[in-house]
């Protein structure tokens, strides 16, 4: 919402314009006021809608056209002032005002204040002010409203300014047809968003709880029973099925705010559609949408308990026919609320668990959000908006866990989701691999896989449910993705896939040991087809030896095409829980590097200790694992140390 309001007063000369900005500072009238009265801020903290409100007055003289022209571009409303014992400036507000404003570019808000009403014993007269405003609003969409005041009794000189407010801070043209008399489609396609997520049985009516609750979202007070069925009543009478079951439909729900717009009432729609995320442009801000969340690099993202109940009561909740999965249409009433399947890009729901006709069941729904988080959670706290999370902060849906270097530092992870790059040569089985992990069935045709699969689904370690997120780049793209630092930075473990039945499947996963720095890693080596006959691999070792040198368990053995996938899953669960477990090289390489630098902080801590002691510390470093830059250095220091 804005936090200023520029109101501009413009008009012919003699209308009073100066006048009625004096009356409202001085709350009298002033006799003799300047020709234009320099600017005025008036401070939030006195303004019905605590916002900064400057007021503008402008000359109409020849001389004063550079200087109104550059105020009307500035200006967020524009009060046209003419006064009512001088028709030619009435006459002149459609025939050169309004068309000086369009002419300059200028789409602002607009109000009408007729001056002097003193002269006719302060009366407003309604019925004519609406045969002579109305020819204009309807041809000049802008006016907003008319107001009659006078500066010298003063009378509705306040209001003047309060309706410009109002005008730049509720706007009537984003939400209403002046012309049609109807709600525009954005508008109409708004509040039918809030409808159905505040009907939170979804059966297709807001009963007394639900008003209750979305009175309280609201307006932060509760709905009173008389004005409950004074709604009810009201609705009944004049929205044909705008109430059923006592309860009020999405008709009703339009027509209640239809006539809250006609009778003036709009800061009570912008209230709401400003509660659910909206701005002007009635469109979910960005704000509302990605709410600040701070992640360190090295740190993931999980859903929190509160996520999970929230996620897992939109499951119960859309189950219509109570069979333990989403079918496809209520997935589609799912993502109603929202810009449509977060995963239509993915296949879902061909990664995560679904029943036998297709339909993502609980645990599948729940797998599917989890890997969605680790992977972007950005789109999980956008979904969380789209879909009703009714707690704020909605950050409180999602926690950031410890460090991966830290976990592997301590040799244990306390994190409930992990992330698992497979890699392998093509057809060496890594998506009949992911594949088995969602229990879906064996396909004996190979089609390579032409982008970035992912299938997740939760495994049982000692008793607690851990999600396992497995990613499959394609031979296409696996070098990129290695290539990638802050990419292999975030798995947790590496898979090498080979096809124990080809001769060259293996030299393939070797080479890209070599190529990639992935050795900080926790590393499981995988043979597939077992099936088959094994085949003695092209390569200077075996790849039981291979595995033996590098302190890692030799592959394990699968066939996915006879269900022998030796646990493999929660295989990589273990390690992922316990790093230090399956380094390449031992824990004792995954901890060299902190090693070195905690001598190297040691060294420059006793540089200035006895020369005997520093001798000793020089004698124990150079057999160390220090880098020969970092002992010569030493060195150098104690040959030169007088």
């Amino acid at each position: 919402m804005r936090r200023d309001v520029r109101i501009l007063l413009v008009g012919d000369e003699g209308v009073g314009k100066s006048t009625i900005v004096t009356s409202l500072i001085k709350e009298s009238f002033v006799q003799q006021v300047q020709h234009v009265v320099p600017e005025v801020t008036i401070p939030p903290e006195v303004t019905p809608e605590n916002v900064t409100t400057y007021i503008v007055d402008s000359g109409a003289g020849p001389q004063d056209r550079a200087h109104l022209e550059s105020e009307i571009r500035k200006a967020h409303v524009i009060c046209v002032v003419y006064s009512i014992d001088n028709p030619n400036s009435f006459d002149r507000i459609p025939a050169y005002w309004l068309p000086h404003f369009r002419q300059l570019g200028v789409n602002v808000p607009v109000i009408l204040v007729g001056n002097k009403i003193d002269l006719r014993g302060g009366q407003v007269t309604n019925e004519a002010l609406e045969d002579e405003i109305i020819p204009i609003m309807n041809e000049f969409k802008e006016v907003e409203t008319c107001v009659e005041c006078s500066a010298k009794m003063p009378l509705n000189v306040s209001e003047v300014f309060y309706f410009a407010q109002k005008a730049v801070l509720h706007p009537t043209a984003p939400l209403y047809d002046s012309r049609d008399h109807v709600l525009k489609p954005a508008c109409v396609r708004a509040l039918k968003r809030i409808f159905k997520l505040c009907d939170l049985n979804k059966d297709g009516i807001l009963d007394a709880h639900e008003l209750n609750e979305f009175q309280r979202k609201c307006f932060d007070a509760p709905l009173q029973l008389q004005e409950l069925e004074g709604i009810r009543e009201m609705v009944n009478q004049h929205a044909d099925g705008g109430v059923r079951e006592g309860g009020l439909t999405e008709a009703g729900f339009l027509y209640l705010h239809t006539i809250f717009i006609q009778r003036g009432r709009l800061e009570t729609t912008w209230t709401v559609l400003r509660k659910f995320g909206y701005a002007e442009d009635l469109r979910l801000t960005e704000a509302f949408l990605a709410p600040k969340f701070d992640v360190p690099s090295d740190c993931s993202v999980e859903l929190s308990p509160p996520g999970y109940q929230f996620f897992t009561d939109i499951f119960e909740t859309f189950d219509k026919d109570q069979d333990g999965a989403l079918n496809p249409s209520e997935l589609e009433e799912v993502f109603a609320t929202s810009p449509g399947n977060p995963w239509a890009a993915q296949k879902f729901p061909d990664t995560t668990l679904s029943d036998d006709t297709g339909s993502v069941t609980l645990q599948g729904w729940l797998a599917q959000w989890s890997m969605t988080t680790l992977l972007d959670h950005k789109t999980t706290l956008a979904y969380l908006a789209y879909l009703g999370y009714p707690d704020e902060p909605r950050t409180s849906a999602l926690q950031v866990t410890r460090g991966r270097k830290i976990d592997r530092r301590k040799g244990k992870v306390s994190r409930n989701v992990f992330l698992c790059y497979v890699c392998g040569a093509a057809g060496s089985g890594k998506t009949s691999l992911l594949r088995a992990f969602l229990k879906k069935p064996f396909s004996e045709v190979y089609e390579p896989t032409s982008k970035m699969m992912c299938a997740v689904n939760a495994v049982d370690i000692e008793g607690s449910e851990k999600y396992l997120v497995l990613q499959e780049f394609g031979s296409k793209y696996e070098a990129e993705a290695l290539r990638n630092s802050k990419k292999t930075d975030l798995a947790d473990v590496i898979v090498y896939v080979h096809d124990s039945s080809d001769t060259n499947s293996f030299s393939y996963i070797s080479h890209l040991r070599q190529q990639y720095s992935l050795d900080h890693i926790p590393t499981l080596f995988v043979a597939t087809k077992s099936d088959l006959d094994l085949a003695q691999q092209r390569h200077e070792v075996q790849p039981d030896v291979y595995c033996r040198r590098l302190g890692l368990q030799v592959p394990v053995s699968v066939s996915v095409k006879t269900n022998q996938t030796a646990d493999v899953f929660h295989a990589i669960c273990s390690i992922a829980m316990n790093p230090l477990t399956a380094i390449p090289g031992g824990a004792e390489r995954a901890l060299s590097s902190s090693a070195r630098l905690r001598m190297y902080f040691t060294l420059t801590a006793l540089l200035g200790g006895c020369t005997a002691g520093l001798f000793m510390l020089y004698r124990t470093l150079t057999r160390s694992t220090l880098p020969s830059w970092t002992t010569g250095w030493a060195g150098w220091l104690l040959s030169n140390r007088k």
